[in-house]
């Protein structure tokens, strides 16, 4: 019998990550099957557990269970911790192991695919929510100068400064404190995209080479995406990336193996 994973979450029918990991089964030729579950609101625990009854292995989670997920792991990774959230869990017994890969999910996009150096570069981050909170320490690992986190609401912000400030460089911020500024990587975390609308950044902020990058992806750039291109970045990226790379990640934890990414992530370009 194959192997059991799933996503799950609400809503989920247009989850990619079913697509990705049958691909990666492919690539690597292993005996595996990938669904979608949908789980009522208050009803993922109850989904977890048939889902284990089941002879599932390893679960990818999707909002809006991820801080559920962290409270239901018996063990949690260190970047899985410092996130508060998991997106991913593997169980091997009574033993549930949470981890996060989307910081991880990143830095392998960025590195790999992008070819973008972090170590020593001035990083600044948009949002301070989940999706912000999840990259911090990543990013951190790969030594950049520094990385300055900005946020409408500058108490979340300033709430993952003292949180992540042992591991490296670390400030927070609102978006005013950034007149002046200059970063060679800008990346967009808030859900301002989803909406078409721009996070108040000014347009001096790229610095000469400077990445933009949106964890939203789409069939269009961004609204943040062509107003880094119109304002000095010399690249761009959108988030699909990383979440091929993140998808990747969980894999290698569940599996033991690392897919190659690139003929996925032209697999999902094609539509």
């Amino acid at each position: 019998m194959s192997d059991f994973y799933a996503v799950i979450g609400n809503p989920i029918a247009q989850s990619k990550s079913p697509r990705i990991h049958a691909e990666f089964a492919r690539q690597l030729a292993q005996d595996m099957r990938y669904e979608a579950i949908l789980a009522p609101a208050g009803g993922f625990a109850a989904a977890v557990a048939a889902f284990r009854a089941a002879g599932g292995r390893g679960l990818n989670v999707t909002v809006p269970f991820k801080l559920e997920a962290f409270a239901l792991a018996t063990e949690r990774t260190e970047r899985a911790e410092q996130a508060g959230a998991v997106n991913t869990l593997k169980f091997d017994g009574a033993r549930i192991l949470g981890d996060n890969t989307d910081g991880a999910g990143l830095v392998s996009d960025l590195r790999d695919r992008l070819r973008f150096g972090i170590r020593s570069q001035r990083l600044l981050l948009m949002g301070a929510g989940g999706a912000a909170r999840g990259v911090v320490l990543p990013l951190l690992r790969e030594g950049p100068a520094s990385i300055v986190i900005a946020n409408r609401t500058v108490e979340k912000a300033l709430a993952l400064e003292k949180r992540f400030a042992p591991f490296g460089t670390v400030e927070g911020g609102n978006y005013s404190r950034l007149a002046g500024r200059q970063f060679d990587l800008v990346v967009n975390a808030t859900s301002a995209s989803l909406a078409g609308e721009l996070p108040p950044i000014s347009p001096g902020a790229f610095a000469p080479g400077a990445l933009g990058y949106d964890m939203v992806y789409g069939d269009k750039p961004t609204r943040f995406l062509d107003f880094a291109r119109e304002n000095g970045a010399a690249r761009t990226a959108d988030g699909l990336g990383m979440l091929v790379a993140q998808a990747a990640e969980s894999f290698f934890l569940w599996r033991g193996l690392r897919p190659d990414i690139e003929p996925v992530l032209a697999m999902l370009r094609r539509g």
